[in-house]
């Protein structure tokens, strides 16, 4: 998860002014193209896909308040929650929203380590709201293999068992 980092202010700044320069120089080649065309040349021109030099990087979403309304609208697609949250109930309810709404979650050790993955000095819970494309395919088959294999072992174990 470490690649799904929140970008530092220093980063931002730097994504940022890259982006401005870029669209200040796009303006200046249109003004000077606009300028060098004589008056008589009326050429219908498609335009020109805008290309994002800067996407935002994806990152973990994190806050309570803010991971419970991603899980809601159903944004959420990992939620990552805290064992030693203190105290218990504010994280108590939020494996059965995360089962309510089909969102897989799981609990990690230590919130001062999630914390840490978003610059921050804890956190009790994180979410993954946007995942890369090749990332994508290794949450799904992951969680979907667990998840086979969790139902089925207790089935087959009750089945055992009676």
């Amino acid at each position: 998860m470490s690649k799904y980092r929140p970008e530092t202010k220093v980063e931002k700044q730097q994504r940022l002014k890259k982006l401005a320069q870029v669209r200040i120089e796009k303006s200046n080649a249109a003004k000077a193209a606009k300028d060098d065309k004589a008056p008589k040349e009326k050429k219908v021109e498609k335009k020109e896909k805008k290309e994002k030099t800067s996407k935002k990087p994806y990152a973990v979403k994190y806050g309570l308040n803010h991971v419970t309304a991603l899980i809601e609208n159903k944004k959420a697609q990992l939620v990552v929650i805290a064992h030693d949250v203190d105290p218990l109930e504010l994280v108590v309810w939020l494996p059965a929203l995360c089962r309510k709404m089909d969102v897989p979650y799981c609990i990690v050790k230590g919130k001062s380590r999630l914390g840490a993955l978003v610059h921050k000095k804890t956190a009790a819970a994180v979410c993954i709201s946007a995942v890369c494309f090749h990332t994508f395919f290794f949450f799904f088959f992951k969680f979907s293999i667990l998840n086979y294999i969790f139902y089925h072992f207790i089935y087959l174990f009750i089945f055992i068992l009676f």
